[in-house]
């Protein structure tokens, strides 16, 4: 490949990068308008159902084969699960926080798949990245308290979805090495449905009110669609922005995620987070941005290890 073309990938990288930091809070904004009419379950299987429409065109058109080994349904269950656990207690916590506080406590999933990562699968992180992961703690608890003193425990389910969303993480590492991303979000959408779509149908007429699935009425319809149309095209864009331009680039971009959703969250429901948990958000990004940049630096230096010529 030449370097022209070579820049020409990562510059087209970087600006699906963008394009999904522009889209995925669009997804939220959709999901806390829908909310207050709609029960949270009914949502999260809109997200899904949607997503599963609209990813079978491009199966078909990409000529995709929807086969998958009999060893990997139980991964991609567990994945499908693990994202639906993780979208269902977001909506739950956005139904009545803003949405930059809610998306900051999210952030701390990077830092969950960095220790998860040091003492359970036993790689190679370092002290300072460490210390990097528990300053980003201490930043959550900055957003954490102001919610919880405004809304009670409902501040703590975005732990919840950060928890679930670092596990959906490193099993979408084993996963994506197996099969087409555009198959693996299919597959995702689908399972999720059919997980979902038999609680709604038993929930119905139970008076829960979080999955006893109602009728849709006007303007909802389009919250809906919403959002499963931003889920399917944010994630679309972030999975071919990630086959285009190296993570190490693309990483720090994400961040990006929490003004917009910020600048989003004040424009249409006139949220903006308060003294302490804009405190919180930055320290939250500060540690993310170290951590990543001292990846680099390993990546750098374990490359210069391997070059060196033998003594």
């Amino acid at each position: 490949m030449s370097p022209i073309s070579s820049s020409d990938s990562v510059l087209t990288g970087v600006t699906l990068m963008l394009g999904f930091c522009l889209t995925a809070p669009l997804l939220d904004v959709a999901a806390k308008l829908a909310a207050s009419s709609v029960p949270i379950g009914q949502i999260t299987a809109a997200r899904f159902i949607v997503q599963c429409a609209l990813m079978a065109p491009f199966i078909w058109i990409m000529g995709l084969s929807l086969q998958v080994a009999r060893g990997q349904w139980l991964a991609l269950a567990l994945r499908a699960l693990l994202l639906l656990f993780a979208t269902f207690c977001f909506i739950a916590a956005i139904r009545v926080m803003p949405l930059a506080d809610a998306l900051a406590i999210v952030f701390v999933a990077p830092f969950i798949v960095l220790l998860v990562g040091k003492f359970y699968l036993g790689e190679d992180v370092g002290p300072r990245r460490v210390g990097a992961a528990l300053v980003g703690f201490v930043g959550v608890l900055f957003v954490i308290q102001p919610s919880f003193t405004a809304f009670g425990a409902v501040a703590f389910i975005p732990l919840c979805t950060a928890v679930a969303f670092a596990l959906y993480i490193l099993m979408t590492r084993g996963l994506s090495r197996q099969m087409h991303p555009v198959t693996l979000q299919f597959h995702t959408g689908l399972i999720a449905s059919l997980f979902c779509t038999p609680i709604l149908i038993l929930a119905h007429g139970s008076g829960s009110e979080l999955f006893d699935p109602v009728w849709p009425t006007g303007i909802t319809w389009l919250w809906l669609l919403g959002v499963g149309f931003f889920a399917t095209v944010s994630h679309m864009m972030i999975t071919y922005a990630l086959s285009l331009a190296p993570s190490a680039t693309l990483a720090p971009l994400q961040y990006f995620e929490l003004p917009v959703a910020t600048f989003f969250g004040y424009l249409v429901f006139n949220d903006f987070p308060n003294t302490l948990s804009l405190i919180g958000i930055m320290i939250i990004i500060s540690a993310g941005l170290y951590m990543i940049y001292r990846e680099k630096v390993t990546a750098k230096q374990l490359v210069t290890e391997r070059a060196a010529p033998p003594i």
